[in-house]
């Protein structure tokens, strides 16, 4: 859109007299519209998991496989998780892919029914996304996918745009990196309670290669993910494979980097009292007054007063109270069935030397987060946008990050991280909690990174 130039107005249309289906306040959708200007969809990566992974595909009586090149997500599900020390029932709110039966399996899931955090979407740039959801339990809910940008009717903002019902995302992305996915409605309770999951735009070819016994195969590394190392021939020595160019070539890996190893860090935190507080769906609904607007009765609740006793890396516990210091195991891996059908995603990091790694991290946590490396790393992107790849090459840089050198996420910020030795070693990356009206240290937890010969 441009306000100089008419011929690239783009026409809006107006909600007049249908505030009823696109904007709600107080009362629960009972409308599920069709998606405006729906298009052909154009995603790949669900026909790739049905083909590479039929073991997937549920046999529940009833099932009806979403659509062609369409990725399904049905919210909202849920249970309860017993704390690592057994002294809370901890209540979860979760998303189900309705296309893989694990999902379905209350042993699978531990006995939430659903997963938390929700199935990770991969996705290639450029490809026409439809995303068809539909809510479980009482509504009403959206899914905002965070840092894309699509219209405002299929952001996912509450209030702002479609509230489930069920509905049809649908959006285009533009850049290569590490996005997520949440409810936006009740934010404040349905994020802290799990409804969200990791989105990744990859490279147009991304999912071109679907024979396993060739290289490049969609299912597996090394993958690729944007970088732009022209001016930094340090970096280009450091992690070797680098393609320049031009975005406008064509070229599916102009500005890209090559990565052997891929862990994903979704840092998160929870406050037992809320979850004994307010873990049903309504606990949080406001109330119409009898002068709307200005007498409406809100929730008072305990949203005001956060305070984490427990903390998450990718769902697994650090098994600790406040105040101390614990590591997670090694060897934790996330399962094809939660990652788009791509065999070998990390948590704790587990890499040969002279292989390189990329980390991505979420703060999911509600407190500030620091993150320290044992040993020298590059941070390449943040919130989804690659650091020195255009548009916004001429305001940002990638840079290297020293060893033992602590680097603050806040909630809802990525980062993208790239790590390489040709040394072995075995440490641990830390992450220390920080409350956030006191600063002080609520935890240290470690991830354990183990380079062998």
């Amino acid at each position: 859109m441009s306000f100089n130039n008419p011929a690239f107005h783009i026409q809006r249309q107006s909600v007049q007299g249908m505030e009823g289906e696109w904007v709600k306040m107080f009362d629960p959708p009972t409308a599920s519209p069709d998606t405006p200007e729906l298009l052909s969809p154009t995603n790949p990566v669900p026909e790739f998991i049905r083909a590479a992974h039929p073991e997937f595909t549920p046999t529940t009586v009833g099932y009806v496989p979403s659509p062609p090149h369409t990725v399904g997500r049905s919210l909202m599900h849920g249970g309860t998780i017993t704390s690592w020390d057994g002294l809370k029932a901890l209540r979860f709110f979760t998303f189900m892919d309705p296309d893989i039966f694990q999902t379905f399996d209350p042993v699978a899931t531990n006995g939430v029914g659903g997963v938390w955090p929700g199935p990770t979407i991969r996705v290639p740039r450029g490809v026409v996304f439809h995303g068809q959801t539909s809510a479980g339990g009482p509504p009403p809910h959206t899914i905002h996918w965070h840092g894309i940008e699509p219209t405002p009717m299929n952001d996912g903002v509450g209030h702002c745009s479609m509230e489930l019902g069920k509905y049809t995302y649908q959006w285009q992305p533009n850049f290569i990196g590490t996005y997520f996915y949440h409810c936006h409605r009740n934010t404040m309770q349905h994020f802290e309670f799990g409804l969200y999951g990791m989105l990744l735009i990859e490279p147009p070819d991304a999912f071109n290669q679907q024979n396993p016994a060739l290289p490049d195969y969609a299912g597996g590394y090394p993958r690729r993910t944007a970088a732009n190392f022209t001016n930094f021939p340090e970096f280009q020595a450091m992690f070797p494979g680098f393609t320049g160019g031009d975005l406008r070539s064509g070229d599916p890996h102009a500005m890209t980097i090559p990565y052997d190893v891929e862990a994903l860090w979704v840092l998160d935190d929870r406050d037992s009292v809320w979850s004994d507080n307010m873990s049903g769906a309504f606990d949080t609904f406001p109330k119409h007054g009898s002068q709307p607007g200005s007498n409406d009765q809100f929730m008072l609740g305990d949203f005001h007063d956060f305070n984490p006793d427990y903390f998450f890396c990718t769902g697994v516990p650090f098994p600790a109270h406040v105040g101390n210091t614990i590591s997670i195991a090694p060897g934790i891996t996330v399962p094809p069935y939660l990652n788009s059908g791509v065999t070998g995603m990390q948590v704790s990091v587990n890499a040969k030397v002279n292989q390189t790694i990329l980390i991505r991290a979420l703060c999911a946590a509600y407190v500030g987060i620091k993150i320290t490396f044992p040993i020298d790393v590059v941070i390449i992107a943040f919130d989804g946008r690659a650091l020195g790849v255009p548009p916004l090459n001429q305001y940002t840089k990638p840079f290297l990050l020293p060893a033992n050198t602590p680097y603050e996420l806040s909630t809802a910020r990525r980062f993208d991280v790239l790590m390489r030795s040709a040394t072995p070693f075995s440490s641990f990356a830390n992450v220390e909690f920080i409350h956030n009206r006191t600063g002080a240290s609520l935890l240290n937890g470690r991830i354990p990174i183990v380079i062998s010969a």
